[in-house]
């Protein structure tokens, strides 16, 4: 059976983490994905704490997300971060509205940026790669997309693809699992609610529990080398029902 990870941004409003952890356990989770505001504060003790408090509750964090700033800025302190809580991948989660490009060439230019910030954790022998939401699958004026562009100026690049967000672009993610499957290394496992529901949570749904075709995904993606599958909801109104709801979808896949 797959195992299944859990984003902890989507934990960002239930704090304390030390709280969160037990639950993920207890329901069957052994993986956690980190994301940057978690550590960006932290010193070495911090980090140290978070890796300890992982171990005592028999959580794993394989993966997570760094800032394109700390991965630019300090890759030092990214990779050790990454040594001392076990990160095997590395993924750059997102992209300022003011600071995305307008057309087909500067995306690729973006995509040679990222191949070049990667290039101290792929050295360190890690994965890197880009994580999507639904900005990359608007058509550019050339008929091109964003993520084409991206994954066109990074060759080296792995991919993170956030399904819900494909789907939220507009674009169709079995299309898109067939053409780029073979760059998947982690997948974000996130639901879309039925339209008119779950306003004050986004539109998100509990995995299984929404619109995506979850199973149907799932077996696509078969065929390809995903190694990480992580649930996320982007502001869950009850932390412990998207926990347990999603993990008990996803193992009747």
């Amino acid at each position: 059976m797959t195992k299944l990870g859990f984003q902890l941004y989507s934990a960002r409003n239930f704090q304390p983490f030390s709280e969160v952890f037990p639950k993920l356990s207890a329901a069957g989770y052994t993986e956690v994905e980190g994301y940057g505001a978690m550590y960006a504060s932290l010193d070495d003790a911090g980090v140290a704490a978070l890796r300890a408090d992982l171990d005592r509750n028999g959580l794993a964090m394989p993966t997570a997300h760094f800032g394109l700033d700390m991965l630019e800025e300090d890759p030092k302190r990214a990779l050790k971060i990454a040594e001392t809580l076990g990160i095997e991948a590395i993924y750059c989660p997102y992209l300022m509205p003011d600071k995305r490009p307008s057309d087909a060439r500067g995306w690729f230019a973006f995509g040679q940026r990222l191949q070049e910030a990667g290039k101290p954790v792929r050295d360190a022998g890690l994965v890197f790669g880009w994580h999507n939401h639904d900005f990359e699958f608007v058509t550019l004026d050339d008929g091109s997309t964003p993520q084409e562009q991206i994954f066109a100026g990074g060759p080296d690049l792995s991919w993170e693809a956030d399904i819900a967000w494909v789907i939220r672009g507009g674009a169709d993610p079995l299309a898109w699992i067939e053409s780029y499957g073979k760059r998947i290394s982690a997948v974000h496992v996130k639901d879309i609610a039925p339209a008119g529901q779950n306003a004050d949570e986004d539109g998100w749904a509990d995995v299984g529990h929404g619109t995506v075709d979850w199973k149907g995904i799932v077996d696509a993606l078969k065929a390809h080398p995903v190694r990480h599958y992580i649930v996320e909801h982007d502001n869950p109104n009850d932390l412990g029902r998207l926990i347990t709801r999603s993990i008990a979808s996803f193992n009747s896949y």
